[in-house]
């Protein structure tokens, strides 16, 4: 097995950096439906630029590589010991190349491994077949989506769509409702892989392990098949659109499987899966673990680029920004304004968020751009080197944002899929502004990043220190301004009304 853990490392690589042909093609087919010069339709340019960057440089697609997640099968007398402790050593040294970010947190002390092992990390799925050889298949599934995840017991009543009964009607208002309910936290568009049935636990096994399907494909029970094709129409006429700005795309696959239930439960279980859909596998010769085949994509065929023309077009109407900002020029923004930031930012996550409640900041943070990012980070020779550097979910934040903008005199927050009526109250009391990211654009975003200035926090772990950035020309969109405007509300509001539409169609 000389060849296993090399094969591993990289199916890991690929996994995070080169997206598979379907979703290429799914999200392709998204930017031609979607209505050009929107939000959402820029919100896709910088989507297909970031992927190319990412395949170009094998950087990773996210910086949110997400809970590595195995599904093994072996020949009958194959040592599975074997495989497991290669999968790990795989995932080590993955994430020491910065292929993946450190991501496994102790629960109790939140400790960071550093090197994505731990009780519970990675996930490793095994089952035994007939075939001869080994087969792996990965999904990197990040915490954005991850969180919006949903699991239903029917019969229940759901938001704008009234009761949900114990049937295939039932479990429609359910797959719509979990679209509408991800908006732009989740990454959109989106990804649903579903379970009929089962229980609690086995349900979300069953959910995840659809996310394996391709997305071109029909599923071989006409009843699931007909319920998938609905749930996709419908689904995007609601309107959520790409990173939730409102557009014509909200959904690119829907894949479903029924298993059996007790008599007393009827769950129906989702995993909602982001744009970034990363899932890829190998098939490997159970003698020396080389790989023999690869699944989702041919490494013979060249990778066709995503972005036509120069991905993201300037119009000149852009506000240029240079950090520390004023009150002036954020009272001066407007919900819709596209902004481009230079000059210094700082990174916080929830670590940070947290202990800025209780201490004072390491850094001045009046005027100060504040970025809700985990980036991935590489040190050589003693300086840092940043690989991948998207926007985080910022509603995580919505406990603490208003305080720390009030605290220390923050002028602007980047993160995505917005934040709530706190958060709005301060913006608009203090003077700041909330600028959504793309999700997901980890590539685009780090080669705006022109150097690492300083890191502090660091006993935090990467994901969640504090990194002093000094960044050139990053854009983002305003959408929740100084006056009280949120983007985020009004795209819930229209959208919940469009889900209300559907409920008897």
């Amino acid at each position: 097995m000389q060849f296993l853990e090399s094969s591993l490392v990289e199916l890991i690589t690929q996994t995070a950096t080169n997206l598979p042909p379907d979703v290429r093609a799914a999200m392709a087919a998204a930017g031609r439906d979607e209505k050009p010069n929107t939000q959402a339709s820029q919100a896709l340019n910088i989507i297909f630029s970031n992927v190319d960057m990412a395949t170009e440089d094998e950087g990773p697609i996210c910086q949110d590589t997400g809970m590595p997640t195995f599904y093994v099968h072996t020949p009958v007398g194959v040592n599975q010991l074997v495989i497991k402790k290669a999968i790990r050593s795989a995932v080590a040294e993955a994430t020491r190349r910065g292929k993946l970010r450190p991501n496994s947190v102790d629960s109790l002390t939140g400790k960071n491994s550093g090197d994505n092992l731990g009780p519970g990390t990675p996930v490793i799925h095994f089952e035994q077949w007939e075939n001869d050889e080994i087969e792996v298949k990965l999904v990197l599934k990040g915490g954005g989506c991850e969180n919006k995840n949903i699991q239903y017991s029917l019969p229940a009543n759901l938001e704008h769509l009234g009761r949900a009964d114990r049937n295939i009607e039932g479990v429609r208002k359910c797959l719509l409702h979990a679209v509408w309910q991800a908006q732009g936290q989740g990454c959109a568009p989106g990804a649903l892989g579903v379970c009929i049935g089962s229980d609690r636990a086995h349900g979300y096994d069953v959910a995840k392990e659809q996310l394996f399907r391709t997305l071109d494909d029909t599923n071989p029970d006409p009843v699931l098949a007909e319920l998938e094709a609905r749930v996709m129409e419908e689904a995007n006429k609601l309107g959520v659109g790409a990173m939730g700005f409102g557009g014509g795309v909200s959904l690119i696959g829907c894949k479903v499987a029924a298993a059996n239930r007790l008599p007393a439960s009827f769950f129906v279980s989702v995993a909602y899966e982001c744009w970034a859909f990363r899932r890829l596998g190998i098939r490997m010769d159970a003698a020396n673990g080389a790989i023999t085949n690869w699944l989702y994509r041919d490494p013979s065929r060249p990778v066709e680029k995503m972005t036509q023309g120069e991905g993201f077009p300037l119009t000149g109407r852009e506000v240029v920004l240079t950090a520390p900002i004023t009150e002036e020029q954020v009272r001066a923004l407007k919900v819709g304004d596209i902004v481009l930031i230079t000059g210094e930012m700082y990174t916080g996550r929830d670590a940070v968020h947290a202990h800025l409640m209780k201490n004072p900041p390491p850094v001045d943070l009046n005027g100060a751009v504040l970025y809700h990012c985990g980036p991935v980070m590489l040190q050589e020779n003693g300086k840092w080197t940043v690989k991948a550097a998207g926007p985080t979910t910022s509603i995580r934040e919505e406990p603490y944002q208003a305080d720390v903008i009030g605290r220390y005199g923050v002028r602007a927050v980047i993160g995505k899929g917005g934040m709530g009526p706190k958060t709005l109250a301060a913006l608009k009391e203090h003077g700041a502004v909330y600028l959504n990211g793309i999700g997901g654009a980890a590539q685009f975003y780090a080669r705006t990043i022109k150097e690492v200035l300083d890191v502090n926090l660091f006993e935090f772990g990467v994901p969640e220190a504090m990194w002093h950035l000094r960044v050139e020309g990053f854009p983002a969109i305003v959408t929740m301004d100084a006056h009280g405007n949120s983007l985020h509300a009004d795209v819930l509001e229209a959208t919940g009304e469009a889900l209300a539409e559907l409920q008897t169609v």
